[in-house]
């Protein structure tokens, strides 16, 4: 009996030797797990460390990877594995006064992204649209609509159109 196998629904992008220490990549790329990818590149841009612009080269690459070789949309692109490992830490020495010499050490780190593609699920079509709200919306039932609380309306009279 033949099986098929199943089509594989991730794709990633390994980033080596980055010099930043591990627990200064670790808290951007806390805020980014979990998220979508339009949604992650967003706050990539604006959040103001200086560890977001190679996750953010790495988050980009990752995602035209799933594009170019798998044929995903970008549109259903989640983040679904991000991690950040220590590298080697690059040691050099600087001349101080009287002749001695002062060790400096840059510390380096390994950053994976793994994106998967939520259109190969199983699920309803609407389903795929709860891993893009507020993260109070995601205990509604399936059968319902999935709404979610607009903090900036009411719902008095005058947020009508």
């Amino acid at each position: 009996m033949i099986k098929k196998r199943k089509k594989k629904s991730y794709t990633s992008a390994l980033g080596q030797y980055i010099s930043m220490s591990a627990h200064k990549a670790r808290r951007v790329i806390d805020q980014i797990r979990g998220r979508s990818y339009e949604e992650a590149l967003m706050i990539l841009e604006l959040m103001p460390y200086r560890g977001c612009y190679p996750i953010f080269k790495l988050v980009y690459s990752a995602a035209a990877n799933a594009i170019h070789n798998k044929g995903f949309n970008e549109t259903y692109l989640i983040i679904r594995k991000a991690e950040v490992n220590e590298g080697n830490t690059v040691k050099k020495f600087k001349p101080h006064a009287r002749g001695r010499s002062y060790p400096i050490k840059r510390p380096t780190c390994h950053i994976t992204i793994v994106l998967e593609d939520i259109s190969f699920r199983e699920y309803p079509k609407y389903r795929y649209l709860m891993y893009f709200k507020k993260p109070g919306c995601r205990n509604e039932n399936i059968n319902r609509n999935i709404r979610c609380h607009d903090t900036y309306s009411s719902g008095g009279p005058w947020d009508k159109k």
